[in-house]
């Protein structure tokens, strides 16, 4: 287990929870649907976004739950990417930055989606999905 998921637990923004296999099956075969569909260019960005956001958080969630642990926070799984997958920071931040345009098009009704944002989430999202195949 790493350094950086048992600080996390023990400081709350963790919960220690068994790894369920029906459960990280789900998660994944959800993911994956999604980011299938993601990838429809005649879906509008908007939805396209939303689908590949989704695929990668499920993904990320499922890599979390394969090491025993659930989120307290819905961010947390991008930031986790590298301890649970080895994914560098310089490709989870992109994931973050999706995190909070999704936040702003969810709470603020700003559902501008930035083209080339799009494209780095779904490229980030399969090489996610490589990822957690992997475990």
């Amino acid at each position: 287990m790493s350094q950086q998921l048992d600080n996390l637990a023990r400081s709350g923004g963790l919960k220690v929870e068994a790894f369920a296999q029906a459960e990280f099956d789900g998660l994944v075969y959800a993911a994956k649907q999604r980011l299938a569909d993601a990838k429809n260019a005649s879906l509008a960005d908007s939805s396209r976004f939303d689908l590949a956001y989704n695929a990668a958080h499920g993904l990320a969630l499922a890599a979390l739950r394969k090491k025993g642990y659930r989120p307290a926070n819905r961010y947390l799984v991008f930031q986790l990417l590298e301890a649970t997958v080895g994914m560098p920071a310089a490709k989870w931040r992109v994931l973050s930055k999706c995190h909070d345009a999704r936040n702003l098009a969810e709470y603020e009704g700003h559902t501008e989606v930035d083209t080339k944002l799009l494209e780095a989430l779904l490229a980030t999202a399969v090489e996610l999905e490589a990822l957690v195949g992997a475990l």
